[in-house]
């Protein structure tokens, strides 16, 4: 078996209510998913987080390296294409491109020997996760805080045990959203905030300590991911567990701030950091350290299926009686082809969502929504 074609299919939707995080503001949803096919027939699928186009330029240009290549030579063919652009790109789009190549192959690695990813990665220590809700960015035309307030009662009326809220616009008035959420999600909840790397290091420090009586479990990008001699000042200088490295890309990415314990909780994305390859390496490094591994998950069915899987598969760290389990991030923000991309959507059922357990990715991608969210002129 033989690789035979590398494909990307670009989605987009225009959205009627565009939203800002602090670092970034989203007029639509737009996505890349890469689909590898043998030339036996089988298909594998993956996801890369960041912009659509420039992935799937990068992704068309790994493609001559991959044609006619054994595709459940997984390890080998990341290094092989990790190597053809290593002179140019160790981090960012050459990683992000890679990555949905990665998770394509060990989709097509999973069907071919008729077991879930899970299994191949080690074994599944769960078939379901809890999830945590994200969302509360800050939506054109309404009230922040009333909104933000609004929408996570609404989740924890939906069954969830925990939500994250976007932060990082301004001190005073995110402390403002932060007791609002908190009083209108009650103290049962779990609270988690994300700057989206908006603050200086003085002012994630004084949001830090006067949230802290808010019962948050973790902060998220409190500066911008380069500096992280300034996420160890923030871990120093305020009591919330500091969480990071949506943006830090293959194990040479995340090894510094491990190293230098610049964070409590570690955040790759699969579609980002290197796919299932690199990602089993970063959870290794991490778990030598004693640092909590909480998958970053932005994107389709397709990473959330990916994202599943690796879940599935994680070692307790400690392996014990009552260990720390792992917890899903599932974006609730406006994104109609999230679940349509999938025949069988894979949703939350009071905060808990199945893993799939079948072949591979566990999933069937539908093509009839690739056709109907085509992005325009891909």
């Amino acid at each position: 078996m033989r690789i035979a074609a590398v494909r990307t299919h670009l989605l987009e939707h225009r959205l009627e209510v565009p939203f800002e995080s602090a670092s970034m503001r989203f007029d639509r949803r737009a996505h890349v998913l890469v689909e590898v096919e043998c030339d036996d027939g089988t298909v594998g699928w993956g996801e890369c987080l960041g912009p659509a186009r420039p992935n799937a330029a990068v992704v068309q240009a790994y493609a001559g390296w991959l044609v006619g290549q054994n595709p459940l030579e997984t390890e080998r063919l990341w290094a092989v294409l990790y190597n053809a652009l290593r002179d140019q790109g160790q981090r960012g789009l050459a990683v992000t491109a890679l990555s949905g190549i990665d998770i394509a192959l060990w989709d097509v690695k999973g069907k071919v020997l008729g077991q879930p990813v899970a299994v191949l990665l080690g074994g599944r220590w769960r078939d379901r996760v809890r999830a945590y809700a994200t969302g509360s960015f800050k939506r054109d035309g309404v009230d922040r805080v009333e909104d933000n307030a609004g929408e996570m009662a609404e989740r924890r009326a939906q069954g969830f045990h925990a939500c994250k809220i976007k932060i990082g616009f301004d001190v005073a008035e995110d402390l403002r959203v932060i007791r609002a959420v908190r009083e209108a999600i009650g103290p049962g909840m779990r609270l988690m905030i994300d700057a989206n790397h908006g603050y200086s290091v003085t002012e994630a420090i004084r949001l830090g300590q006067a949230a802290a009586e808010c019962g948050i479990d973790w902060f998220e990008e409190p500066v911008v991911p380069e500096q992280l001699s300034a996420y160890r000042a923030v871990r120093a200088g305020q009591p919330i567990p500091v969480a990071g490295g949506e943006t830090w890309h293959s194990r040479w990415g995340m090894w510094p701030a491990i190293e230098q314990r610049a964070v409590d909780i570690l955040q790759p994305d699969l579609c980002g950091a290197g796919g299932f390859s690199e990602v089993q390496k970063i959870a290794t490094l991490a778990s030598l350290h004693g640092v909590r591994v909480v998958p970053h998950v932005w994107g389709t069915g397709v990473q959330i299926a990916a994202a599943l899987q690796f879940m599935a598969a994680m070692v307790p760290d400690p392996v014990r009686m009552n260990p720390v389990e792992p917890i899903l991030e599932f974006d609730r923000t406006h994104n109609p082809f999230r679940q349509a991309v999938l025949t069988t959507p894979i949703e939350a059922q009071q905060g808990v969502v199945a893993i799939p357990d079948g072949p591979g990715l566990g999933i069937e991608v539908n093509r009839d929504a690739l056709t109907e969210f085509r992005m325009r002129d891909a």
